[in-house]
């Protein structure tokens, strides 16, 4: 499992991989079962994630509990909620596991160490916060132009393996469709 990590920062630190196995030895692994919560709404976020294998989903509850989901995060990514991570309050998110996992895992204090003390780290984070900044945004001002049936094309553009790992209720609610609308959608196409 670390050896995934571990390729995942060479790749994004070409030659300058000083430290990389001071900074690998700060991760936790953790394996999950399907549907383990790693923060809930109203707990502090105290861990950065890195998804070596497995699928996780990060959302909100609507006031009937409907799930809302933001992203999905997939192997070689990273994860966390980041304003609770950063501000220590509770977080307004949820992030679930979707299918069983092996992640890598950072506590907040060994991060913000690693962030002071390797150069090559905070690189490597900030190329991580751009990232998903710009995923973010594009995915946002894509999806409000979008009719239903664009987004779903879109995913099947984009992201195409979602559509048969993951079930049709996860990607409607990825999608910001209603799970009835999108099926009958996804029919036609």
């Amino acid at each position: 499992m670390i050896e995934i990590l571990r390729q995942h920062l060479i790749d994004r630190l070409t030659h300058d991989t000083d430290n990389l196995d001071h900074v690998l030895n700060f991760f936790v692994p953790i394996k999950t079962e399907r549907n383990t919560y790693l923060v809930e709404e109203g707990q502090i976020c105290k861990n950065v994630y890195f998804v070596a294998k497995g699928c996780l989903q990060v959302f909100v509850y609507d006031h009937n509990m409907n799930e809302t989901t933001r992203d999905i995060v997939t192997e070689g990514s990273w994860c966390s909620e980041l304003i609770s991570f950063g501000s220590g309050k509770p977080a307004a998110e949820n992030i679930k596991t979707v299918e069983p996992c092996e992640l890598l895992a950072i506590h907040k204090s060994d991060f913000q160490k690693l962030l002071q003390t390797v150069p090559q780290f905070d690189r490597v984070y900030k190329q991580i916060l751009e990232a998903s900044y710009a995923n973010s945004v594009f995915r946002i001002n894509t999806f409000v132009a979008l009719s239903a049936l664009d987004r779903i094309k879109w995913l099947m553009e984009n992201r195409p393996k979602l559509m048969s790992r993951l079930p049709g209720k996860l990607i409607a609610s990825y999608l910001g469709i209603n799970k009835d609308v999108f099926s009958r959608l996804k029919a036609k196409l």
